[in-house]
């Protein structure tokens, strides 16, 4: 398969993609020209940005962080919820301190991450 190899080439890319973005939607055959082309361009982009923009894997501060925006709570409700001091919640989301085993139950619990993020694994 052709890669792209520029940045200027990636450039083209995208903007190719939003002329055709137009032109094919979930009705669109398969076998379509516009689709087709959509298709390999977009394989083609995916794997520049795996190169050139990897996105890295969000730490445990960023989730819990994220976990509070979509609750709508915040540090002070979060230290209620685990029954902990501001100071320790504080010294957690600031990556002073890393949350116990049983603090990061209960983050997993009551903030419904996947035990695995908490753990690190």
């Amino acid at each position: 398969m052709a890669q792209i190899k520029s940045e200027a080439a990636y450039r083209a890319a995208l903007q190719r993609i939003e002329e055709l973005l137009p032109l094919v939607n979930d009705e669109t055959p398969t076998d379509d020209k516009n689709y087709l082309e959509l298709d390999m361009i977009s394989d083609m982009v995916e794997e520049y940005e795996d190169i050139h923009y990897p996105i890295g894997k969000p730490s445990l501060v960023d989730i819990i962080k994220l976990r509070l925006y979509e609750m709508g709570l915040n540090q002070t409700k979060l230290a209620e919820m685990l029954g902990l001091s501001n100071a320790r919640v504080s010294e957690i989301m600031n990556g002073k301190s890393e949350p116990s085993l049983k603090i990061g139950r209960e983050l997993s619990i009551k903030l419904n991450i996947d035990p695995a993020i908490v753990l690190g694994i």
